[in-house]
C-alpha cells in the first residue's frame, strides 16, 4: 500500500508518500514541503497547493490519502485559511478517487509514538526509526506529513479515526 501523508497549511503543506502493510515492512518515497509565497493571494496559495498535490497523486499514484484533520488554534483567522488549504487538497484526493482519511493531531502522534501528548521531536525520532532513516525529515512539515502516512498504515484501526 502507498500512502501520501499531508500536514496542510497555507503557508507550508508538508507531505510524504510511505510504502508498507500494518505489520510489514515500511519505506520512504518521497518527503518534502509545498511552500507557497505570504505576499501572494489567498486564491493564488491555494490553486498552488492544489496543483503541487495533484502532481504528487499523478506521480506516486498512492491507494489512500491521510490528511491531519482540523484542530482549533487560538486565531479564529489560521483555523478558516486552514480550513481552505485542507479543502483544495481534499478535493485533489477526491478528484483522484483516492481512499481520503483524516487523522486529528492527537492519533497521529499515537499512532506513530504511542502516546497522543507526543512532542514534535518524539514524532520526528520515530518517523526516522520507523522508517530507518539517517536523520529526521526536513523540515518539520514534511517529518508530519509522513507520520500522517504512517499513522494509517500503522494505527488506521484505533478508535477515534475518521474515515470517508
Amino acid at each position: 500500500m502507498i500512502v501520501l501523508g499531508i500536514d496542510p497549511g497555507t503557508a507550508a503543506t508538508g507531505y510524504g508518500v510511505v510504502q508498507g502493510e500494518p505489520f510489514g515492512s515500511l519505506s520512504l518515497i518521497e518527503c518534502g514541503v509545498i511552500r507557497t509565497h505570504a505576499r501572494e493571494p489567498l486564491p493564488s496559495r491555494l490553486r498552488e497547493i492544489y496543483d503541487d498535490v495533484v502532481l504528487l497523486i499523478e506521480r506516486h499514484k498512492p491507494d489512500a490519502m491521510s490528511i491531519e484533520d482540523v484542530f482549533y488554534a487560538k486565531n479564529v483567522r489560521t483555523t478558516v485559511v486552514l480550513g481552505h488549504a485542507r479543502g483544495v487538497i481534499l478535493l485533489a484526493a477526491q478528484q483522484a478517487e483516492l481512499a481520503i482519511h483524516e487523522y486529528p493531531p492527537a492519533e497521529i502522534k499515537k499512532a506513530v509514538v504511542g502516546t497522543g501528548k507526543a512532542s514534535k521531536e518524539q514524532v520526528q525520532f520515530m518517523v526516522t526509526k520507523l522508517l530507518r532513516l539517517k536523520s529526521a525529515p526536513q523540515p518539520n512539515d514534511a517529518a508530519d506529513g509522513t507520520a500522517a502516512a504512517l499513522a494509517h498504515i500503522m494505527g488506521g484501526r484505533l478508535a477515534g479515526m475518521k474515515s470517508r
